[in-house]
């Protein structure tokens, strides 16, 4: 197995006032392809600071972070709004599908940034949002679906670029019990199925 992401004495701290304070002490650790990782702790311990670091959207003070073997911290911003691009998936509590959008077009919306034209966008999007149970729902708007159809809706926005790695902030936090658990076997179904 290759390694996806590796993080080498990652340290991240804020300034309140006049006290630092220590969110990540040196961590380090590495995720394979195919491996299924869990950030386990109580509220307020840095779970949702360490994932921001893993996708490029904070920086941390210290140490060094890969991408496939890539070191990708002391990239520009736009070097990293293209690795977010083309190699990150992100799927969040909150699912932050567009209102003004379909179902099918908000999962299309990565692809376009991508370059990808219309007709094969929509072509895959179709594919994937059956593939997770939602044929019917295409173009239902995102108020029309219920919290799972959302997060659904959402899961296949992340992966429908094929990234390498899907970073999931809690994705199941505003579910009932039933969707949770529909929600988090379709994410595990995800890593079996593209790896």
């Amino acid at each position: 197995m290759n390694t996806i992401l590796k993080l080498c004495n990652v340290s991240k701290s804020y300034k309140q006032g006049l006290t630092k304070i220590e969110v990540i002490k040196s961590s380090s650790f590495e995720i394979k392809r195919g491996e299924r990782v869990a950030f386990v702790g109580p509220s307020g311990c840095g779970k949702t600071t360490l994932l921001q670091i893993c996708g490029l959207l904070d920086a941390p003070n210290f140490g060094e972070i890969y991408i496939e073997n890539q070191k990708v911290n002391k990239l520009s911003d736009s070097k990293k709004t293209q690795i977010r691009k083309n190699k990150l998936g992100f799927v969040y509590q909150f699912h932050h599908l567009l209102p003004e959008f379909s179902a099918v077009e908000n999962v299309m919306l990565p692809l376009f940034i991508q370059g990808i034209s219309h007709e094969e966008a929509l072509k895959k999007a179709k594919e994937i949002l059956t593939g997770l149970g939602l044929k019917r729902r295409l173009e239902h708007r995102p108020s029309e679906l219920s919290g799972g159809e959302q997060q659904r809706v959402a899961l296949a926005r992340a992966i429908i670029g094929n990234p390498s790695l899907i970073l999931a902030d809690e994705p199941t936090g505003n579910l009932d019990p039933e969707n949770a658990n529909i929600v988090f076997k379709l994410l595990l179904d995800v890593v079996k199925e593209y790896n």
